[in-house]
C-alpha cells in the first residue's frame, strides 16, 4: 500500500499537462462563456435570457478552476497569451492574481493546521478556544461560517475579502484589487445605463453571484465535512492533510464538468500540479486515492457540512456550537464593569 512520499511520487506521472488539451479547454470554455453572456443580452425571450444567465454562472465557475490551475503553474506555464487571459479573468471575477495566488498557496501549505492564520481558508477554533472568545469574537467567528455568508460569497468573500480587505492591508502589493473593483463598478454602471437594470441583473449580478456562491460553498465543504481531521503544527503531515482533511465531493458528470473535477479535492491537495482534466485519471489509476471521505451536493450532506462549527480535540471531530457555561457568562458580566474602570 502506497503512503507518504511514495504516494506523492506515484501521482507525478499524472502531473504532466497536455499543452494542446490545456489550450482547448481554456479557449473552448472562454468562448462558451462569452457566447452565453452575449445570449443573455440579445435573446428575445426573458426565459431564454434567464437560462443563459444561469449557464453563464456555471461557465464562470469552470473558467475559475482553469484560472486556479494556471495560478498553480499546473497548465500553460510561461505563456504570455495565457497570462493575459488569466489576468483579465482574475480582475473580472474579483480574484486578482496577486491576492488569489498568495492566499491559495498559503492554504495548500497550511491546510487543516490548528492555530495557523486563516489566510485563504475558513478560521477553525477549538471548543476551548471558542469558549475563551469574547461575545464579539464569537459572533464574528460564527458570521464567517454562517450559511448566509457563504451564500453571499460574491459580497463577503470576493468583494470584501479578496478585494477591499486585501487592498486596505497592502495597497502597493494588491493594487490590482482596486483595479478589479473599479472595473466591476464601471462595467456595472455601463450595463445599467445602456441596457437597464434587468440586463445588469442577468448579465452581471446573477452569473457572478451563482459562480461565487457555489465556489464559496465548495471551498468550505472541501475542508469542513463530517470526518475531517485537524492537527497541531507538530502533528501535521502534508499527505495526511490531503487525504484525510480534504474531501472527495461526488458529483454528476455534468456538474463535475462545470466544476472542473474539483470534487477530487483530496488528489489536488496531494499534488497540485495535476491538471484538472487528469484528476479522474489519477483517481482511477491509484487505488489509495479511492478511500477519501466523501461528501456531495445533496441537501443532507450540505446541511451536515454547514452544521460544523468548532474542532473538539477530545472527540477528534468537528461539532456544532458548544454551549456557553452559565458560570462563565455570569463571571464575565460581573467582572466587566470592574475591568472597564479607569483611574
Amino acid at each position: 500500500m502506497l503512503e507518504g512520499k511514495q504516494l506523492i511520487l506515484a501521482t507525478k506521472v499524472y502531473a504532466q499537462e497536455k499543452r494542446s488539451l490545456s489550450w482547448w479547454y481554456t479557449l473552448s470554455t472562454l468562448c462558451l462563456l462569452i457566447a452565453s453572456l452575449t445570449a443573455t443580452v440579445v435573446m428575445p425571450y426573458l426565459a431564454l435570457r434567464i437560462a443563459f444567465s444561469l449557464l453563464s454562472g456555471l461557465l464562470i465557475m469552470r473558467m475559475f478552476i482553469i484560472y486556479h490551475d494556471f495560478q498553480h503553474h499546473t497548465i500553460l506555464k510561461n505563456s504570455p497569451a495565457a497570462n493575459a487571459i488569466m489576468t483579465v479573468f482574475g480582475l473580472y471575477i474579483l480574484a486578482p492574481a496577486s491576492i488569489w495566488k498568495r492566499s491559495h498557496d498559503y492554504h495548500h501549505q497550511h491546510n487543516s493546521k490548528l492555530f495557523s492564520a486563516s489566510i485563504g481558508s475558513y478560521p477553525i477554533a477549538t471548543t476551548k478556544g471558542y469558549l475563551a472568545m469574547s461575545r464579539k469574537e464569537r459572533r464574528m467567528y460564527l458570521f464567517t461560517r454562517h450559511p448566509l455568508t457563504i451564500l453571499f460569497g460574491y459580497l463577503f468573500m470576493f468583494i470584501i475579502g479578496m478585494c477591499v480587505n486585501s487592498f486596505i492591508a497592502s495597497p502597493r502589493r494588491h493594487y490590482d484589487a482596486l483595479i478589479a473593483l473599479i472595473l466591476h463598478v464601471a462595467a456595472s454602471a455601463a450595463v445599467i445605463v445602456f441596457f437597464g437594470w434587468a440586463s445588469w441583473a442577468l448579465l452581471v449580478l446573477a452569473p457572478i453571484f451563482i459562480a461565487t456562491c457555489i465556489g464559496t460553498y465548495l471551498f468550505y465543504a472541501q475542508h469542513n465535512f463530517p470526518g475531517v481531521v485537524f492537527n497541531t503544527k507538530e502533528e501535521w503531515c502534508y499527505d495526511k492533510a490531503a487525504l484525510i482533511s480534504s474531501s472527495h465531493m461526488t458529483m454528476s458528470p455534468l456538474m463535475a464538468w462545470f466544476a472542473g473535477n474539483i470534487g477530487l479535492h483530496h488528489i489536488h491537495h496531494l499534488n497540485a500540479r495535476i491538471p484538472f482534466y487528469r484528476l479522474p485519471e489519477a483517481y482511477a489509476g491509484i487505488p489509495e486515492l479511492q478511500t477519501a471521505t466523501t461528501t456531495s451536493l445533496r441537501f443532507k450532506d450540505i446541511r451536515a457540512c454547514l452544521s460544523l462549527k468548532v474542532w473538539d480535540p477530545e472527540l477528534q471531530m468537528m461539532t456544532g456550537v458548544p454551549p456557553i457555561p452559565r458560570e462563565a457568562t455570569i463571571g464575565r458580566l460581573y467582572t466587566a464593569p470592574v475591568a472597564g474602570n479607569k483611574r
